[in-house]
């Protein structure tokens, strides 16, 4: 926390291709070592395959698998009288989806396609069917959440 004031949040610029701010996040969570004009090539690749596969475009694709991950509930921990307590919280509209992005993209990773491109495509296909890895993650915060309801009380 810091001492002062809050930290400013900088304004995020669309992509050039899709003028979308979700794009630019979801390459910002896809660089590895700074290499945006790889990161934003495995991308669109991977939109392109989208569209090819679904006949749907695949941008709208990309968009709905976001919103089928994010999640609405976690569990945080809380420590009252010396017991730890998972307590169920809302998470806030960024945070959601920044989790959506970040799990999207780490189960992509460990699918085995051949090309990155070919991962993501096939999570995010499969993530806008709500089905897949990234789907089951969600549905597991959303689990621990349920279960711990018992200690919403302690919300702070």
């Amino acid at each position: 926390m810091p001492r002062r004031k809050r930290a400013a949040k900088r304004k995020v610029l669309p992509d050039p291709k899709y003028h979308s701010v979700l794009v630019t996040k979801f390459v910002n969570g896809l660089l590895k070592g700074g290499k945006r004009s790889i990161a934003e090539k495995t991308l669109y690749g991977a939109v392109d395959i989208i569209s090819e596969r679904t006949g749907s475009p695949g941008i709208d694709v990309f968009e709905k698998a976001v919103e089928n991950v994010k999640p609405v509930l976690e569990v945080r921990s809380r420590r009252v009288g010396g017991a730890t307590y998972q307590v169920p919280v809302e998470i806030r509209q960024d945070r959601r989806q920044a989790l959506a992005i970040r799990w999207i993209i780490g189960y992509a990773r460990s699918r085995s396609e051949k090309t990155m491109a070919e991962k993501l495509a096939g999570e995010l296909i499969s993530a806008s069917k709500s089905e897949g890895s990234s789907i089951k993650k969600r549905e597991d915060t959303h689990k621990m959440a349920e279960a711990n309801r018992a200690f919403a009380h302690f919300k702070w």
